[in-house]
């Protein structure tokens, strides 16, 4: 198998295996664990995965003026980005927390155009507008199985969530072009572990273990050793042979593998807000990222060298 290819099976596993994560960890929280708890594991337990992983990688020194960035990329990359996702999909369905993670792009480009003052076409204002009517839509009308009766306040964390990672994704670019990735990355889970400590660890100190159907305990080691450190690994795979263009479109398939999944246990079901929501968000998404004809053509002409 070429290179490429494996790169493209890398990119499938990453959605499967966050598809299947927002009906494991739903099955975890709360009813075993809190929300915050629950983070205070995945985020100590992946640090731990990260540094040893560090162990066998190439040794860099990171100049001391990128720890800012760092610091920053930990606070939204895993602080407030995991808390609020976790939190919001502790509270609302899978399939809804799936469906508002796909506007990801659209708030990368919105944050882009604000910050690094990147000009936006009529169609991308359009595809915008499209998104945040469809996330509205799911948040204030979005009613879900009687297991998730606070749906509404549960879809706009996880919106905070995509807007976190967003700000997450424009700040990790430049140590991304600097650094191998895991010269910084043992870092920011290390910030974002201590940025945690405060909210996790009374939830977590509440658990009592030997209560913890073992079954459970599969899904919390799961969620900390597939969902967030082999995913991260199966990323820089992808990232190295594939452009990035191409590896963003994987992350429209996620909502589809989270509702076979969730519907497929029972976890969760379809309605007509949940259906019109994410044609709506998906519209959106593709006004925003579709490429224009200029683009078109020049990755026509990259594809071919690759």
């Amino acid at each position: 198998m070429s290179k490429r290819n494996l790169a493209l099976v890398g990119a499938t596993l990453v959605s499967i295996i966050y598809g299947l994560t927002f009906t494991i960890a739903k099955d975890v929280m709360p009813a075993y664990i809190d929300a915050y708890g629950f983070i205070f594991l995945r985020v100590g337990g992946s640090t731990i995965l990260f540094w040893l992983a560090w162990l066998f990688m190439p040794k860099e020194k990171i100049d001391l003026g990128d720890f800012p960035r760092i610091i920053a990329a930990a606070f939204f990359g895993v602080a407030f980005n995991m808390l609020t996702f976790f939190k919001g999909l502790s509270l609302t369905s899978p399939i809804s927390a799936s469906v508002l993670m796909v506007s990801t792009p659209m708030i990368v480009l919105v944050l882009s155009a604000i910050i690094m003052k990147e000009q936006m076409k009529k169609r991308m204002v359009s595809g915008i507008l499209l998104g945040l009517i469809g996330t509205g839509f799911l948040i204030l009308y979005g009613k879900s199985i009687a297991n998730a009766p606070q749906a509404g306040l549960g879809n706009f964390l996880v919106l905070l969530n995509a807007i976190s990672y967003g700000f997450y994704l424009i700040i990790v670019k430049k140590l991304m072009n600097q650094y191998n990735a895991f010269t910084f990355v043992k870092w920011i889970y290390l910030f974002g572990f201590l940025m945690v400590i405060p909210f996790g660890w009374s939830e977590f100190s509440t658990v009592t273990w030997t209560t913890v159907p073992i079954d459970i305990l599969w899904k919390i080691g799961f969620v900390v050793v597939f969902s967030t450190f082999l995913t991260y690994l199966l990323n820089l795979l992808s990232m190295r042979e594939l452009k990035p263009t191409t590896v963003a479109v994987f992350i429209y398939l996620q909502p589809v593998f989270a509702t076979v999944f969730a519907i497929g246990l029972g976890k969760d079901e379809l309605n007509l807000v949940k259906i019109v929501s994410a044609v709506l968000i998906f519209s959106g998404v593709y006004l925003v990222t579709m490429p224009s004809k200029n683009d078109a053509s020049k990755s026509m002409e990259e594809a071919k060298t690759e």
